[in-house]
Protein backbone atom coordinates (compact mmCIF):
# COMPACT_ATOMS: atom_id res chain seq x y z
CA UNK A 1 0.00 0.00 0.00
CA UNK A 2 1.25 3.62 -1.04
CA UNK A 3 0.42 4.93 2.41
CA UNK A 4 3.59 2.70 3.72
CA UNK A 5 5.65 3.94 1.48
CA UNK A 6 8.03 6.49 2.79
CA UNK A 7 6.12 9.29 1.10
CA UNK A 8 3.15 8.24 2.24
CA UNK A 9 4.42 8.03 5.75
CA UNK A 10 5.60 11.44 5.47
CA UNK A 11 2.38 12.90 4.28
CA UNK A 12 0.33 10.85 6.86
CA UNK A 13 2.02 12.51 9.44
CA UNK A 14 1.74 15.65 8.02
CA UNK A 15 -2.08 15.21 8.10
CA UNK A 16 -2.05 14.07 11.66
CA UNK A 17 -0.02 16.81 12.65
CA UNK A 18 -2.39 19.48 10.88
CA UNK A 19 -5.76 17.65 12.04
CA UNK A 20 -4.21 17.86 15.75
CA UNK A 21 -3.18 21.55 15.02
CA UNK A 22 -6.86 22.06 13.80
CA UNK A 23 -8.26 20.70 17.64
CA UNK A 24 -5.62 22.60 19.42
CA UNK A 25 -5.86 26.11 17.84
CA UNK A 26 -9.80 25.74 17.43
CA UNK A 27 -9.87 25.03 21.34
CA UNK A 28 -7.39 28.00 21.49
CA UNK A 29 -9.93 30.27 19.86
CA UNK A 30 -12.71 28.75 21.58
CA UNK A 31 -11.66 29.69 24.93
CA UNK A 32 -10.14 33.07 24.23
CA UNK A 33 -13.49 34.07 21.78
CA UNK A 34 -16.28 32.16 23.66
CA UNK A 35 -15.87 30.60 26.63
CA UNK A 36 -13.60 33.70 28.67
CA UNK A 37 -16.32 36.25 27.78
CA UNK A 38 -18.91 33.97 28.55
CA UNK A 39 -18.07 33.38 32.03
CA UNK A 40 -17.42 37.23 32.09
CA UNK A 41 -20.70 37.64 31.28
CA UNK A 42 -22.11 35.45 34.25
CA UNK A 43 -21.55 38.46 36.83
CA UNK A 44 -22.54 37.28 39.99
CA UNK A 45 -23.68 33.95 38.98
CA UNK A 46 -20.71 32.16 40.92
CA UNK A 47 -22.39 28.94 41.29
CA UNK A 48 -23.04 28.52 37.82
CA UNK A 49 -19.80 29.99 36.25
CA UNK A 50 -18.11 27.26 38.73
CA UNK A 51 -20.03 24.27 37.53
CA UNK A 52 -19.31 25.49 33.75
CA UNK A 53 -15.45 25.38 34.88
CA UNK A 54 -15.63 22.13 36.10
CA UNK A 55 -17.88 20.40 33.67
CA UNK A 56 -17.51 22.17 30.74
CA UNK A 57 -13.92 23.95 31.44
CA UNK A 58 -12.24 20.82 33.26
CA UNK A 59 -13.22 18.79 29.33
CA UNK A 60 -12.22 21.30 26.85
CA UNK A 61 -8.62 21.78 28.62
CA UNK A 62 -8.11 17.93 28.51
CA UNK A 63 -8.34 18.30 24.58
CA UNK A 64 -7.25 21.42 24.43
CA UNK A 65 -3.36 20.05 26.06
CA UNK A 66 -3.23 17.06 24.80
CA UNK A 67 -3.72 18.48 21.17
CA UNK A 68 -1.33 20.86 22.40
CA UNK A 69 1.16 18.33 22.57
CA UNK A 70 0.49 15.62 19.96
CA UNK A 71 0.69 18.52 17.52
CA UNK A 72 4.21 19.54 18.80
CA UNK A 73 5.11 15.48 18.44
CA UNK A 74 4.20 15.24 15.19
CA UNK A 75 5.43 18.57 14.24
CA UNK A 76 8.89 17.41 15.27
CA UNK A 77 8.28 13.94 13.62
CA UNK A 78 8.12 15.46 10.43
CA UNK A 79 11.44 16.69 10.56
CA UNK A 80 12.83 12.38 11.19
CA UNK A 81 10.66 11.13 8.42
CA UNK A 82 11.16 13.78 5.68
CA UNK A 83 14.32 12.65 3.74
CA UNK A 84 17.49 14.96 3.96
CA UNK A 85 14.72 17.72 5.85
CA UNK A 86 17.67 19.07 7.75
CA UNK A 87 20.50 19.03 5.03
CA UNK A 88 22.09 22.18 4.67
CA UNK A 89 19.25 23.75 6.79
CA UNK A 90 18.96 27.81 6.50
CA UNK A 91 22.33 27.76 4.61
CA UNK A 92 23.16 28.79 1.12
CA UNK A 93 23.25 24.92 -0.13
CA UNK A 94 19.87 24.14 1.24
CA UNK A 95 17.62 21.54 -0.38
CA UNK A 96 14.91 24.13 0.13
CA UNK A 97 14.57 27.98 -0.84
CA UNK A 98 16.32 29.65 1.91
CA UNK A 99 13.23 31.57 2.01
CA UNK A 100 11.25 28.37 2.84
CA UNK A 101 13.96 27.28 5.87
CA UNK A 102 13.66 30.67 7.26
CA UNK A 103 9.93 31.23 7.48
CA UNK A 104 8.70 27.90 8.48
CA UNK A 105 11.70 28.55 11.61
CA UNK A 106 9.92 31.47 12.47
CA UNK A 107 6.79 29.22 12.74
CA UNK A 108 8.18 26.25 14.60
CA UNK A 109 9.41 29.11 17.05
CA UNK A 110 6.02 30.38 17.68
CA UNK A 111 4.59 26.52 17.81
CA UNK A 112 7.19 25.75 19.88
CA UNK A 113 6.54 28.51 22.44
CA UNK A 114 3.02 27.73 22.30
CA UNK A 115 3.06 24.50 23.04
CA UNK A 116 4.97 25.65 26.03
CA UNK A 117 2.55 28.29 27.34
CA UNK A 118 -0.01 25.43 27.56
CA UNK A 119 1.89 23.29 29.30
CA UNK A 120 4.18 25.31 31.72
CA UNK A 121 2.18 28.49 31.84
CA UNK A 122 -1.66 27.76 31.15
CA UNK A 123 -2.23 24.43 32.41
CA UNK A 124 -0.22 24.59 35.68
CA UNK A 125 -2.69 27.90 36.43
CA UNK A 126 -6.34 26.52 35.29
CA UNK A 127 -5.55 23.59 37.41
CA UNK A 128 -5.92 26.00 40.64
CA UNK A 129 -8.83 27.56 39.42
CA UNK A 130 -10.57 23.51 38.45
CA UNK A 131 -9.69 22.89 42.05
CA UNK A 132 -11.00 25.76 43.70
CA UNK A 133 -14.34 25.75 41.54
CA UNK A 134 -14.46 22.14 42.86
CA UNK A 135 -14.02 22.98 46.43
CA UNK A 136 -16.47 25.99 46.39
CA UNK A 137 -19.38 23.69 44.97
CA UNK A 138 -18.85 21.40 47.67
CA UNK A 139 -19.34 23.93 50.53
CA UNK A 140 -15.45 25.13 51.04
CA UNK A 141 -13.93 28.01 51.62
CA UNK A 142 -12.55 29.87 48.02
CA UNK A 143 -8.93 29.79 47.14
CA UNK A 144 -7.29 33.50 47.49
CA UNK A 145 -5.17 32.50 44.32
CA UNK A 146 -7.22 31.19 41.96
CA UNK A 147 -7.92 34.89 40.60
CA UNK A 148 -4.51 35.57 40.11
CA UNK A 149 -4.37 31.74 38.46
CA UNK A 150 -7.06 32.40 36.12
CA UNK A 151 -5.64 35.80 35.21
CA UNK A 152 -1.99 34.50 34.43
CA UNK A 153 -3.49 31.33 32.10
CA UNK A 154 -5.56 34.05 31.04
CA UNK A 155 -2.74 36.44 29.42
CA UNK A 156 -0.70 33.54 28.13
CA UNK A 157 -3.63 32.38 26.39
CA UNK A 158 -4.22 35.61 24.67
CA UNK A 159 -0.26 35.36 24.12
CA UNK A 160 -0.88 32.41 22.00
CA UNK A 161 -3.82 33.81 20.48
CA UNK A 162 -1.48 36.47 18.97
CA UNK A 163 1.46 34.15 17.98
CA UNK A 164 -1.35 32.03 16.36
CA UNK A 165 -1.79 34.25 13.20
CA UNK A 166 2.03 34.33 12.13
CA UNK A 167 2.76 30.62 13.34
CA UNK A 168 -0.22 29.36 11.24
CA UNK A 169 0.87 31.79 8.07
CA UNK A 170 4.52 30.68 8.63
CA UNK A 171 3.30 26.63 8.80
CA UNK A 172 1.61 27.56 5.43
CA UNK A 173 3.51 29.71 3.58
CA UNK A 174 6.78 28.27 3.18
CA UNK A 175 4.98 25.65 0.80
CA UNK A 176 2.55 27.87 -1.06
CA UNK A 177 4.00 31.37 -0.57
CA UNK A 178 7.85 31.32 0.05
CA UNK A 179 8.25 28.67 -2.34
CA UNK A 180 10.07 30.67 -5.02
CA UNK A 181 9.24 33.08 -7.34
CA UNK A 182 10.51 36.71 -5.99
CA UNK A 183 11.44 34.82 -2.79
CA UNK A 184 14.44 32.58 -2.01
CA UNK A 185 16.69 33.44 -4.99
CA UNK A 186 19.77 35.00 -4.26
CA UNK A 187 18.91 35.34 -0.66
CA UNK A 188 21.77 34.94 1.17
CA UNK A 189 21.76 32.58 4.37
CA UNK A 190 22.80 35.86 6.72
CA UNK A 191 19.51 37.95 5.75
CA UNK A 192 17.29 34.53 6.14
CA UNK A 193 19.04 34.55 9.67
CA UNK A 194 18.59 37.84 10.45
CA UNK A 195 14.92 37.35 9.55
CA UNK A 196 14.70 34.41 11.98
CA UNK A 197 16.55 36.26 14.91
CA UNK A 198 14.22 39.59 14.47
CA UNK A 199 11.21 37.71 14.51
CA UNK A 200 12.43 35.62 17.45
CA UNK A 201 13.62 38.58 19.22
CA UNK A 202 9.58 39.84 18.57
CA UNK A 203 8.01 36.92 20.14
CA UNK A 204 10.43 36.99 22.79
CA UNK A 205 9.30 40.24 23.86
CA UNK A 206 5.85 39.66 23.62
CA UNK A 207 5.92 36.66 25.82
CA UNK A 208 7.94 37.84 28.50
CA UNK A 209 5.08 40.80 28.49
CA UNK A 210 2.39 38.16 28.73
CA UNK A 211 4.67 36.45 31.45
CA UNK A 212 4.20 40.16 33.51
CA UNK A 213 8.16 40.45 33.29
CA UNK A 214 7.95 44.32 32.31
CA UNK A 215 5.64 45.48 35.02
CA UNK A 216 3.33 42.53 36.44
CA UNK A 217 -0.10 40.88 35.94
CA UNK A 218 -2.21 43.23 37.47
CA UNK A 219 -4.83 44.88 34.86
CA UNK A 220 -3.69 48.41 35.85
CA UNK A 221 -0.09 47.51 33.70
CA UNK A 222 -0.64 49.43 30.45
CA UNK A 223 1.33 47.03 28.35
CA UNK A 224 -0.86 44.52 28.90
CA UNK A 225 -3.96 46.04 26.62
CA UNK A 226 -3.16 43.17 23.97
CA UNK A 227 -4.52 40.51 26.55
CA UNK A 228 -7.34 42.75 28.14
CA UNK A 229 -9.71 41.34 25.56
CA UNK A 230 -10.34 39.33 22.46
CA UNK A 231 -10.64 41.97 20.00
CA UNK A 232 -6.83 43.62 21.31
CA UNK A 233 -5.65 40.25 21.12
CA UNK A 234 -6.96 39.93 17.10
CA UNK A 235 -5.90 43.65 16.61
CA UNK A 236 -2.30 42.39 18.38
CA UNK A 237 -2.22 39.42 16.74
CA UNK A 238 -2.96 41.02 13.12
CA UNK A 239 -0.03 43.53 13.94
CA UNK A 240 2.26 41.33 14.60
CA UNK A 241 1.47 39.19 11.32
CA UNK A 242 2.40 42.22 9.32
CA UNK A 243 5.05 43.27 10.74
CA UNK A 244 7.06 39.98 10.02
CA UNK A 245 6.06 39.52 6.81
CA UNK A 246 7.38 43.29 5.92
CA UNK A 247 10.51 41.82 7.30
CA UNK A 248 10.26 39.06 5.04
CA UNK A 249 9.84 41.20 2.37
CA UNK A 250 13.22 43.28 3.38
CA UNK A 251 14.96 40.14 4.29
CA UNK A 252 14.17 37.28 2.18
CA UNK A 253 13.62 38.86 -1.74
CA UNK A 254 16.58 39.31 -3.64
Amino acid sequence: MEIFTQDGLTFLVRWLHVLAGVTWIGLLYYFNVVQVPAFAAYGDEGKARNISIDKLARRALWWFRWAALTTLVLGLLIIGVTENYMQDYMSDLSTNDIAHDATIFVGMIFGITMAANVWMVIWKNQKVVLANAVNVLGGGEADAGAPAAGRRAMLASRQNMIFSFSMLFYMVGPAHFYNGGAFGENVSAGNAWTFVIIAAVLGAILQLNALGKFGGTAATNKLLWPYENHKNAIISASALLVVIYVLSEIFLKA
